[in-house]
């Protein structure tokens, strides 16, 4: 998952736990990592729906605070009917790609911007990595307006 790179993967669930604690963000223990990409593709579907809001909180909430399998399909179904939104449509819009060149397109441009975590917030060609407090963030939009774009 790193690509070879050395992490202190316990330092780096501690500090995700601890900016959790201060943010009030309910997050468990996990011992495994699941693929997104499901997920990705209904928060499109979700949000085409007018529901992106919602859905993008319920998966947060079933990935972080309840440990679920977010690449699941039962659980995506489950998220859905949690929301009222159609469990079957959701599960037809995975199995016929629907959204898949969208997110392939989000995820070609993270890549070209050099997105290399979630999250990851940019404004103006800067960008903070990880679960950041309010001033870290507020401090990256003021130097964006008051520096203006970065140049290549």
């Amino acid at each position: 998952m790193f690509g070879g790179q050395p992490v202190d993967i316990p330092a780096m669930l501690g500090r995700l736990k601890q900016a959790g604690d201060e943010l009030g963000l309910p997050l468990t223990e996990r011992t495994r990592v699941y693929n997104s990409r499901r997920a990705t593709e209904l928060g499109k579907w979700a949000e085409a729906q007018g529901h992106g809001e919602a859905f993008h909180d319920a998966i947060f909430r079933a990935y972080f605070a309840e440990g679920l399998d977010i690449s699941d399909v039962a659980v995506l179904r489950q998220s859905c009917s949690q929301l009222d939104m159609d469990p079957d449509e959701a599960e037809r819009v995975l199995v016929q790609g629907e959204y898949r060149t969208s997110v392939d397109d989000d995820w070609d441009y993270s890549h070209k911007v050099g997105v290399t975590a979630v999250p990851t917030f940019l404004a103006a060609g800067r960008s903070v990595v990880g679960a950041q407090p309010y001033e870290v963030l507020e401090r990256l939009v003021q130097v964006a307006r008051e520096q203006g774009p970065t140049r290549p």
